[in-house]
């Protein structure tokens, strides 16, 4: 049975027991100011000011443990066998633009994209990487150390649903971040970058825990107990508020945010609004296999009815963790598994959202938390070969909300390794994302000793409008 996770900290889940909600509290708020730009621009001429605003929902497709630039995006024909890997490439909608030959769905589509393929950072450990990647900060702990030192912590930069969250919240019974299937967990480790850091828990993005492809999939958090009716519900929330008004109680910052998450859990058990959207069961059977009968692919079209209900920030995650960490056998993982999955549901969603005409209000970005080495290694004890973590560059994919299609930004070496053309920093993807959505360039967060943080420190990548290099 699935439950809807709201974390605390990063051992412990609140409940709304005193609601009799099955599942756990939802984790959005609203204060009482906006940060809405206008929709109503009307340039005579290409301006980047004329797409702000233009994205109503974010879509990040997070290939999590770094997928491969050279065995996908990014293909160096030319290069020697040690570099250029086991895969041919095919030619895309794009002339003289190729892409791997495994994914000849998304080669049909490259006009709805622009490929970008001098992303870049310094980060080449998982989890510091994901921190980066999913807030365009560091993380605030010194550079070395053991991954015990890099788990996440609620002194870690809020990630962009939460500090969307911060600046433009809503009351409406939609959250203002979902990211699903799953939450990133590998034994002891959580990786950060995943909630709202130093704003605190209230502004956590609500995370699914569970398989859209299970026939038994359920967002408990969504539906009442059994012999709960409405009227008692309702009743039991008349009961709280009341011990909540009491004087000298529950008064701690804890508690205070535990009594604002069960109010919003009780508006969105009584709005309903996602409830259906979460309801994948019903969407025909032929979509549902149009987007593949599997973990991510579900997610995929999840995450189309998460943007057609309206929630701003959807984060979508191919694989636990890890899953594109392709050091033992890079070519037989992607050919089998993970770029057939990856071109069907992509081909889908993206179909659906041209077709519908929501891709001209939703930024989509398909991304890793960086790439794979150029050269091809095996490891100790291995005897199947595989690439390695690097992040001096890689690729990443952007369609939709203002964003031109059918174009290539940037330019890597013979072998992929490094930027020959301007590279572009998750700083500078975190900028992107908050001026799509007409977030004002000098907002600032506020952490618990009250000291201002900007949330946007890089560059707008601007050639994903206008189509020039700068």
């Amino acid at each position: 049975m699935l439950e809807a996770r709201y974390r605390l900290d990063r051992r412990g889940w609140l409940q709304v027991g005193a609601l009799g909600v099955v599942g756990s509290i939802l984790p959005w708020q609203q204060p009482a100011n906006s940060l809405l730009a206008s929709d109503n621009q009307s340039p005579k001429s290409f301006e980047l000011s004329s797409v702000s605003g233009k994205a109503k929902s974010v879509l990040i497709v997070l290939l999590s443990g770094g997928p491969s630039q050279l065995d996908m995006w990014d293909p160096k024909p030319e290069a020697p066998a040690e570099v250029r890997g086991e895969f041919s490439s095919i030619g895309t909608t794009i002339s003289g633009v190729a892409i791997c030959e495994h994914m000849p769905r998304l080669a049909k589509q490259t006009n709805l994209w622009t490929l970008l393929r001098t992303m870049s950072h310094r980060e080449h450990n998982h989890l510091l990487a994901t921190h980066v990647a999913l807030t365009g900060r560091d993380t605030p702990i010194p550079r070395g150390g053991s991954d015990l030192d890099r788990v996440e912590s609620r002194n870690d930069f809020p990630n962009f649903a939460a500090a969307l969250d911060f600046v433009r919240p809503r009351n409406d019974g939609i959250p203002t971040g979902v990211s699903l299937p799953n939450y990133l967990i590998e034994g002891p480790l959580t990786w950060p970058g995943q909630h709202a850091g130093f704003l605190g828990a209230k502004h956590d993005p609500w995370q699914i825990q569970g398989d859209p492809n299970a026939s038994a999939f359920k967002v408990d958090a969504l539906s009442l107990r059994e012999g709960v009716p409405q009227q008692r519900l309702a009743s039991r929330r008349e009961l709280l508020q009341h011990l909540n008004n009491k004087p000298n109680t529950n008064s701690s910052t804890e508690l205070a945010a535990f009594r604002d998450q069960q109010e919003i859990a009780y508006r969105l058990l009584t709005s309903g609004k996602m409830t259906d959207a979460f309801d994948i069961s019903r969407e025909p059977e032929a979509t549902r296999e149009r987007y593949g009968k599997n973990k991510f692919g579900q997610s995929l079209l999840l995450s189309r009815r998460m943007i057609e209900a309206g929630v701003p920030m959807i984060q979508a995650t191919m694989g636990i963790v890890q899953t594109w960490d392709t050091h033992v056998d890079n070519w037989g993982r992607l050919k089998n598994t993970l770029l057939p999955q990856l071109d069907q549901g992509l081909e889908a969603l993206m179909t659906d959202l041209s077709t519908s005409g929501l891709l001209e209000q939703t930024l989509v970005i398909v991304m890793g938390e960086f790439g794979r080495t150029p050269k091809i290694s095996t490891l100790p004890g291995e005897k199947i070969a595989g690439r390695d973590h690097w992040a001096h560059a890689y690729s990443g994919l952007f369609a939709g909300a203002g964003v031109r299609g059918g174009q290539v930004i940037g330019q890597t070496d013979f072998q992929a390794a490094y930027p020959v053309t301007r590279p572009w920093t998750p700083a500078d993807v975190c900028s992107t994302i908050f001026h799509a959505l007409g977030v004002p360039d000098d907002v600032q967060l506020t952490d618990p000793l009250q000291r201002p943080h900007h949330l946007l420190n890089g560059t707008v990548i601007s050639p994903l409008y206008t189509g020039r290099e700068t």
